[in-house]
């Protein structure tokens, strides 16, 4: 039982973390789930569990998602990811800039980590320094947005923190912000899924669905008390908020932790 209760616990926090930035729930529940499955059933799981915990978020905000940002950055986003998809079947194993090991496990940094840490770094500026917060995205600017965040995620599986990082400085509501950026996400998880599928049901005996409906029943509790903790909040308390979780993710990314 020490399973469902860290799985679940980890599950109801980083959902309702997680409402706020639009990303990390996946890296959050992967590193728990493989304390105690093999990685790809952990994988499987833990695509289960994000879909549809967006799809529940999606009822809870989804009518607020901007229709004409949601096509302009979203669709772009979502060709990119099959390109980024696609080069990373050409590409060898990149070789490690620097390789350490730290509290018995390795870490690797990357260039490609590297690349992607130093844009979430500067756009975190930009949501925690006052005079920056206040410039926002032009619309002609969010086809670039949604390529850079789907053809990152497909290389690497980062598109989370870039979609992000664009969709905050596009001049939306607090409310339209998160629903547009569930919506994306929504839309990738059908597309990875279709990709994670073979595997979901070749190790479809070995998935513990008990466990499975656990965690995604506490990530539903996350996403509720994170809901309203949202009507509570100001669109500069989330633009703190985002940027300080940017700053911490791109550090993460840029030492290999993640």
């Amino acid at each position: 039982m020490l399973e469902y209760f860290i799985i679940c616990l980890f599950a109801l926090l980083a959902s309702g973390l997680t409402f706020f930035s639009g990303f990390g729930l996946g890296t959050i529940l992967l590193p728990v789930f493989a304390l105690f499955f093999p990685v790809d059933i952990s994988v499987a799981l833990v695509a289960i569990v994000h879909f549809l915990n967006n799809l529940f978020k999606l009822s809870l905000i989804g009518k607020k998602a901007n229709k004409q940002v949601l096509l302009k950055f979203g669709a772009p986003a979502i060709l990119a990811a099959f390109a980024g998809a696609y080069l990373l079947t050409l590409l060898s194993e990149t070789e490690p800039l620097l390789s350490y090991s730290l509290a018995g496990r390795s870490f690797d940094i990357t260039p490609l980590k590297l690349v992607i840490a130093l844009l979430l770094f500067v756009f975190a500026l930009f949501d925690i320094i006052p005079k920056l917060v206040k410039l926002n995205l032009e619309p002609k600017y969010l086809p670039l947005g949604g390529t850079l965040s789907g053809f990152f995620g497909g290389l690497s599986g980062h598109q989370g923190a870039l979609r992000t990082a664009f969709l905050i400085r596009a001049g939306l509501s607090k409310e339209a912000f998160i629903g547009t950026g569930i919506a994306i996400s929504v839309l990738i998880d059908i597309s990875r899924l279709t990709v994670y599928s073979a595997d979901i049901l070749r190790t479809g005996d070995s998935i513990d669905y008990a466990l499975l409906l656990a965690a995604t029943l506490s990530a539903f509790t996350g996403a509720v008390i994170g809901h309203r903790v949202l009507k509570k909040i100001t669109i500069e308390t989330l633009h703190l908020a985002v940027g300080i979780m940017l700053l911490v993710f791109s550090v993460l990314l840029a030492a290999g932790i993640v």
